[in-house]
C-alpha cells in the first residue's frame, strides 16, 4: 500500500512539474511572440515604405553601391564582419555558434537599405535572423538554460516568420525542421505554436494580412497531367541544386576574387545596378511578389527565373542583406509557369507547384512545404503539390542554401547518416 501511495504522488509531481513547464514555456512564447510580432510588423511596414519609395524614385537604384558601402560599415561597427546570415541562426539551435542580439536591428537596418536601392533579396531570411536574436535576448533575460535557450532561439524564428508572411502553421514547423533534417525538434512544438500564433495576431492587430494565392486553374487529377507536374517536379529539384550552387558560389568566388569587403560591395553594387537596367524592368529589384502574383495569371517571362537566380545570387554573395526565401519563390513560380506553358498544363497551377517544391528543394523542409501550399493555396491543386514537394525533396540531394543544416537521413535508403553535413 505504502508502495503504491509513493508511485501515485511521485506521478502527481512529474505531471505537476510537466504542467508548470506547460505555463512557463506559455508565458515565455507569448512575450517572445509579442516582441517579434512588433519587430515583424515594423519591418514589413518598413519594406513596403521603402519599396513605394524606390518605385516612385527609380534613380534611386545608382544608389546601390554606395548603400553597400554603409552596410559593410554597419557591420565593422557592431563587429559583425564575419556575419554568416540565417547559417548562424541553425547553428545556434545546436550549439555551434553563439547568436548576439545586434543582430536584429542590424538585419533590420541593412535589409531595408538593400530594397531602398533595387537589390534583389527577400525578407523571410532577414526575418528568422531578427527572430532568432530577439528570442535568444528575451532568453537570457529569463536566464534560461541551454538546451531552453534553443527552444527559444526557434521560438523567435518561428515567430518572426508568421509575422511578416501570415503563415503561422509553416512557420511552426519551418524553425523545428530546418535545422537537422530527419530530426523535429518537437520538445519546442508547443512554444512555437504560441510564439507564431501571438505573433501573427499582433501582424493582424496592425493591418498585416496573411498572404494568399489563387491559382486560376486546376486540371483534373489523370495520368498524363501527373506524369507532366513529375516532370516539372524533377526541373525544380535539379534547379534548386542550381540555386544553392550560385548562391554558395557567388559569395565564395567573390569574396576571393576581391578580399576588400568595401571594395567588393562597391564594384558589384554597379554590377548589380547595369544588370537591372539591362533588364529594363523593376520585376528583379526587391523581392518580386508582384511577379509571383502575375505568375498565378500564366503571366511569366522566359529569363525570369534565370536572372532571378543571377541577380539574387550576387546581391547576397557579395554582402547586401536580407532573404533567399521569397527569391526562391520568384524563381520557382515563373519555372513552373514557363514549363507549364511549354507542357501545355495550367501554367497557374504548375507556377503553384513550382514554388513550393523549389523551396522544399532548397530548404530541404518537405513538412513545411505542404504546409505551406496548404496555407498559400488552400487545397487547390494539393495533389500536384504534394507530388512536386516530394520528387523534389528526393532528387534536389543533399544541397541546400543553409551550410549549417545536416541532414541526418539519407534521402534514398532508410538509413541514418549521422551528423554528415550536407554540399556547401
Amino acid at each position: 500500500m505504502k508502495q503504491k501511495s509513493e508511485l501515485f504522488y511521485s506521478e502527481i509531481k512529474k505531471q505537476t512539474q510537466r504542467l508548470l513547464g506547460f505555463f512557463k514555456w506559455c508565458a515565455i512564447a507569448g512575450i517572445i511572440g509579442i516582441a517579434v510580432g512588433m519587430v515583424g510588423t515594423a519591418f514589413y511596414y518598413g519594406l513596403h515604405f521603402v519599396t513605394d519609395f524606390r518605385n516612385a524614385n527609380p534613380a534611386i537604384l545608382f544608389g546601390l553601391p554606395f548603400g553597400g558601402l554603409l552596410i559593410v560599415f554597419l557591420y565593422h561597427v557592431a563587429k559583425r564582419d564575419d556575419d554568416h546570415g540565417t547559417n548562424s541562426v541553425i547553428a545556434a539551435v545546436r550549439s555551434e555558434e553563439t547568436l548576439r542580439f545586434r543582430t536584429a536591428p542590424l538585419i533590420f537596418v541593412s535589409s531595408l537599405i538593400t530594397h531602398l536601392f533595387g537589390g534583389s533579396a527577400g525578407r523571410e531570411g532577414a526575418a528568422l535572423q531578427m527572430g532568432g536574436s530577439i528570442g535568444n535576448g528575451i532568453g537570457k533575460v529569463f536566464h534560461l538554460n541551454e538546451k531552453d535557450m534553443h527552444v527559444a532561439v526557434m521560438c523567435g524564428m518561428s515567430a518572426c516568420f508568421a509575422a511578416i508572411f501570415g503563415t503561422p502553421i509553416a512557420a511552426t514547423f519551418f524553425s523545428m525542421e530546418v535545422v537537422s533534417v530527419g530530426i523535429m525538434y518537437y520538445s519546442a512544438l508547443v512554444p512555437c505554436v504560441f510564439s507564431s500564433l501571438v505573433a501573427v495576431e499582433i501582424a493582424h492587430f496592425f493591418g498585416i494580412g496573411s498572404e494568399s494565392m489563387l491559382i486560376s486553374y486546376v486540371p483534373a487529377f489523370t495520368m498524363v497531367n501527373t506524369g507532366k507536374v513529375v516532370l516539372v517536379s524533377i526541373l525544380c529539384a535539379a534547379l534548386s541544386i542550381l540555386f544553392c550552387i550560385a548562391m554558395h558560389g557567388a559569395s565564395k568566388y567573390t569574396k576571393k576574387w576581391i578580399s576588400n569587403p568595401y571594395l567588393r560591395i562597391f564594384l558589384f553594387g554597379i554590377l548589380i545596378v547595369i544588370l537591372q537596367l539591362l533588364t529594363g524592368t523593376t520585376d528583379y529589384m526587391g523581392a518580386g511578389m508582384d511577379v509571383i502574383e502575375r505568375t498565378m495569371h500564366g503571366e511569366v517571362n522566359g529569363e525570369a527565373f534565370i536572372l532571378k537566380i543571377l541577380l539574387t545570387a550576387i546581391t547576397l554573395g557579395v554582402g547586401y542583406k536580407g532573404g533567399e526565401i521569397v527569391p526562391s519563390f520568384f524563381v520557382g513560380a515563373t519555372f513552373g509557369c514557363f514549363i507549364g506553358h511549354l507542357l501545355g498544363i495550367s501554367p497557374s497551377m504548375c507556377a503553384a507547384v513550382g514554388m513550393i517544391a523549389l523551396f522544399c528543394g532548397v530548404t530541404n523542409s518537405p513538412i513545411t512545404s505542404v504546409l505551406l501550399g496548404f496555407e498559400l493555396f488552400g487545397m487547390e491543386g494539393m495533389n500536384y503539390i504534394l507530388i512536386g514537394v516530394a520528387v523534389s525533396y528526393m532528387l534536389s540531394g543533399y544541397y541546400s542554401l543553409y551550410h549549417s543544416q545536416k541532414i541526418m537521413y539519407s534521402k534514398f535508403d532508410a538509413a541514418y547518416r549521422g551528423n554528415v553535413w550536407n554540399h556547401k
